[in-house]
This record gives C-alpha cells, sequence and structure tokens, in this order.
C-alpha cells in the first residue's frame, strides 16, 4: 500500500510542477510514519494546489488522508496519510524549517527497541 501511495503521490507533485520533490525513508527515526516527502511550491496558491491534489488523488485511489493542515494559510501544507507524511511548502519555509536535516539523523539519546 505505501509504496503505491508513494508513486501515487510523486507522480501528482511531478504533474503539477512541484519542486524539489523528495521522500525520505525514516523508518529508523520515527514510530508514526515510515516516508516523508516534502515539495516545494512557487506560490501560495501553488502550494495549496499541489497539497489539495495529493489528497483528492490519494481519495480517488482509496487512501484517505488523515489530516490536511495548513490549507488556509499556504505557506505550508501537511498532509498525513499516517504511514507517509507529506509537506508542500513555500522555498522560505523550507529553507527555514530545514526539515531535511532535522530529519537526516536519529536523536542521540534515543533509544533502540
Amino acid at each position: 500500500m505505501s509504496q503505491e501511495l508513494n508513486a501515487l503521490i510523486n507522480d501528482t507533485l511531478e504533474g503539477l510542477k512541484g519542486k524539489e520533490i523528495l521522500s525520505m525513508d525514516v523508518t529508523e527515526l520515527s514510530d508514526v510514519m515510515d516516508t516523508l516527502i516534502i515539495a516545494t511550491g512557487t506560490s501560495s496558491r501553488h502550494v495549496k494546489s499541489l497539497a489539495s491534489s495529493v489528497a483528492e488523488d490519494a481519495k480517488k485511489a482509496g487512501f484517505m488522508p488523515l489530516g490536511v493542515e495548513g490549507l488556509n494559510s499556504g505557506d505550508w501544507v501537511l498532509c498525513d496519510f499516517g504511514d507517509i507524511v507529506v509537506h508542500v511548502m513555500l522555498a522560505q519555509a523550507r529553507e527555514f524549517y530545514d526539515l531535511e536535516k532535522l530529519w537526516s539523523t536519529a536523536p542521540e539519546n534515543r533509544s533502540k527497541s
């Protein structure tokens, strides 16, 4: 299921000209998700359109999002599908929050179970 949804999300983002699309395997870093997908939109309208289309296309394919947050502002929209979490951001927000760096290493104090 996750591979099919991951492919659908990436296809949607690429089809709508999302920029710098990155898919990260975070299974070793998180107990709540397996994949983190980050994409950049060129404007607030583009960010909203990308995230809305991801949610719509996923629903049509039978994958219901658990939640979509941030559509009102359009700076940063999060689509939560459980195992996969999608962040669509403006370039300034993406640079400021630097999720790629945040999720690139495991916290030192995290215990392995």
